[in-house]
């Protein structure tokens, strides 16, 4: 069941980016907004843009989403959505050259993935499902949505389903955000909500534990952890095109 809210989050600063519309990564130097073909890099100090990346024409990068560094590479979400049956991968880019450097496919497997992030040397991801209906029928219905712990070769190692009380919050939508807190806690979002929601793993994989709802100045979509600079999160509001850089309090 759901508790209290015990957190606040706190408007610091806000930032305009165009590319601002499917999430947003952050290092210690630099945020990346993430749009579906498009990445801006601006610094976070003046919000500056200092790099961009755009898709080619015919590109298969066609629907990024959420993004986190690691270690001097930006990983990001990518799916076919809206196509079916739903594929899924992981782009890679150098985020000093903003060049992109790799990507890993999963092929067709659990749904669209939305957010991927790295935490206690294991990378996690949503692949969400949604009861959006496209061309006649529930776009896998969002009951279907996964948490997956992955090793380094992105192998599956435990899955965890989301539980109704939380997949009722993202509406006909899903899972769009996600990013682990230094307190051991996963953040996520849902697709437009000006809300932050909080859950810990079952164990031994099986169901999600929603501990509660934070209201934030966001809008869904991808948020990241600022890992260098603890207590403050990065997200969205897609439709002003801008960066949110909020504190925990």
């Amino acid at each position: 069941m759901t508790h209290l809210v015990l957190l606040f989050l706190q408007l610091v600063s806000t930032f305009d980016a165009a590319e601002a519309r499917q999430g947003v990564a952050v290092d210690a130097a630099h945020f990346y907004a993430i749009d579906s073909r498009v990445i801006g890099k601006y610094d976070k100090m003046t919000g500056k843009q200092t790099a961009r990346w755009q898709a080619a024409p015919g590109s298969t990068i066609t629907h990024l989403d959420s993004g986190v560094v690691v270690d001097g590479k930006l990983y990001c979400a990518h799916s076919n959505y809206p196509g079916f049956p739903m594929k899924s991968s992981v782009e890679i880019w150098d985020t000093g050259s903003l060049t992109h450097i790799g990507t890993h496919d999963f092929g067709v497997r659990w749904g669209s993935l939305t957010w991927v992030d790295r935490h206690n040397g294991f990378w996690w991801a949503t692949f969400a499902n949604y009861d959006q209906v496209i061309d006649g029928k529930r776009y896998g219905g969002k009951e279907n949505t996964v948490l997956v712990k992955l090793n380094d070769k992105w192998q599956d190692l435990q899955t965890w389903t989301f539980p109704s009380r939380l997949l009722s919050r993202f509406g006909e939508m899903s899972n769009s955000g996600g990013s682990w807190g230094t307190d051991g806690r996963l953040y996520l979002t849902g697709h437009d909500a000006p809300e932050i929601y909080v859950v810990r793993l079952g164990e031994s994989g099986g169901m999600l534990e929603f501990l509660e709802t934070i209201p934030a100045p966001i809008a869904g979509q991808g948020i990241a952890w600022d890992r260098s600079t603890p207590g403050h999160l990065y997200g969205i509001l897609r439709a002003k095109r801008q960066v949110t850089v909020l504190r925990l309090l």
